[in-house]
């Protein structure tokens, strides 16, 4: 039986679920007819407390040596961020060793240039736990999917924001509650930044975007929002009309190019993504063969992420001359404004309670080429003289909506523009 020696940069989290599935599977030989040693790991700090035991004599605070020992056959990069991560796998790969890597920054951001000095140096930079934790998506795009067209991916890929909605829904309850709860039961950090205003969500899709579709998109030409404008009542409007919300990354062809966005959407209760709540991801691929298939299933954690990563080190193990989940050979589409867009639009605004108010926003949004669906007048205030109006557009064009939302705010009598939710729309359903 052949021993696969592995480098761990990073033992947090993930990391130490790694070296623990390794230490407590004697190696992982039984399921995967190779066996891993775990030779060295690279920590931040020696006295910081772990789930797993590692010798004084596997550990170093020092990640180049980790990189630099010739017996490691694969390094495993869990330590995230974009530096020193960079620096350090691309070292990793141009001196022959293969990388494991669920960082998804990274990937994001830089990982044309690693993919290149992977192929420079005949070595894989394999990555499948950097989109959906244990969720199988990057294999089954690159391989069981290879004779489809992919023509759109739509994910629910942030488990935290996933849950922070899931709670507002079902209890109505306030987003600065909820965040505060899930920063207490540890599904939220400290500071939420990445995950509530979409940055975790975009990284995942711009690396699937690359995968399925060839594009390499910078992340800031992606369009992205939070979920924090989201309120109790946009839930309870929403179920009304059908839908539910849900924090939806999206890389879809749009005439001839790739539209890539992160947002919130209207979802309709109707189809899978609707139903999946909690931590849950989902990842909806469709191809022009297959049709749509959904991928659901932890998307973080340390034993689905660890799930994945040791997935992709027996792969490599195993087949060492198999592509694994490598650069698309795709041809590359031009990266689509989000200024095309089209879809349905839900807009919830206050205003004042008297005649002749929806006239005023009717012609706004007829002058910018809008026509309205339905409109419900809800939660009067008779005394402040106000009401909120939920209008449900039919579907148009990204930048006339922006143009209508512009002239709505100066009107006199919209008191403010809450909220403006795209809707996501399907052919098919459950």
């Amino acid at each position: 039986m052949r021993t696969v020696k592995l480098g761990l940069l990073g033992v947090g989290v993930v990391g130490s679920a790694v070296a623990k599935a390794i230490e407590e599977g004697d190696g992982l030989t039984g399921r995967s007819g190779v066996r891993l040693e775990l030779v060295k790991a690279a920590v931040r700090d020696l006295s910081k407390p772990r789930s797993v035991e590692l010798g004084p004599d596997l550990v170093t605070t020092d990640p180049n040596e980790v990189v630099s020992l010739p017996e490691i056959d694969i390094v495993v990069e869990v330590m995230g961020g974009e530096d020193p991560a960079f620096d350090l796998i691309s070292k990793a790969l141009a001196s022959g060793k293969h990388v494991v890597s669920a960082n998804k920054e990274v990937l994001a951001k830089r990982g044309d240039e690693l993919l290149a000095t992977a192929a420079q140096h005949g070595t894989k930079l394999v990555y499948e736990a950097s989109v959906g934790g244990g969720i199988p998506i990057l294999n089954p795009i690159s391989d069981d999917l290879l004779a489809n067209r992919i023509d759109s991916i739509r994910a629910i890929i942030n488990g935290t924001t996933n849950y922070i909605l899931t709670r507002m829904s079902s209890e109505g309850a306030a987003y600065d509650d909820v965040l505060a709860d899930a920063q207490r039961l540890g599904y939220a950090e400290a500071d939420p930044t990445a995950d509530v205003d979409g940055f975790d969500a975009l990284y995942k899709i711009a690396i699937l975007g690359r995968l399925a579709f060839g594009t390499s998109a910078a992340v800031d030409s992606i369009h992205r929002e939070g979920i924090g404008r989201i309120d109790a009542k946009d839930f309870r409007y929403a179920e009304e009309l059908g839908f539910t919300i849900k924090l939806i990354a999206a890389a879809q062809r749009n005439d001839g190019g790739l539209l890539l966005r992160v947002h919130p959407s209207l979802v309709p209760l109707d189809v899978p993504m609707a139903s999946v709540n909690g931590a849950l991801n989902m990842v909806e691929v469709e191809g022009d063969l297959v049709g749509p298939l959904w991928f659901q299933g932890p998307g973080a954690g340390p034993e689905p992420t660890a799930s994945a990563v040791l997935g992709d080190v027996l792969r490599i193990a195993r087949q060492p001359d198999s592509n694994g989940a490598e650069q698309s050979t795709t041809e590359p589409l031009e990266v689509a404004p989000m200024s095309g867009h089209r879809c349905q639009y839900y807009i919830r605004l206050t205003a004042a309670d008297k005649p002749g108010v929806l006239a005023l926003i009717a012609k706004v949004l007829g002058d910018a080429s809008i026509s309205i669906r339905s409109v419900i007048q809800m939660d009067a205030d008779e005394t402040a003289g106000q009401a909120d109006l939920v209008i449900m557009t039919h579907s148009a064009l990204e930048a006339n909506m922006q143009e209508a939302v512009s002239r709505l705010r100066s009107l006199d009598v919209v008191i403010e523009l809450d909220n403006l939710i795209r809707v996501e729309s399907y052919s098919h359903s459950a």
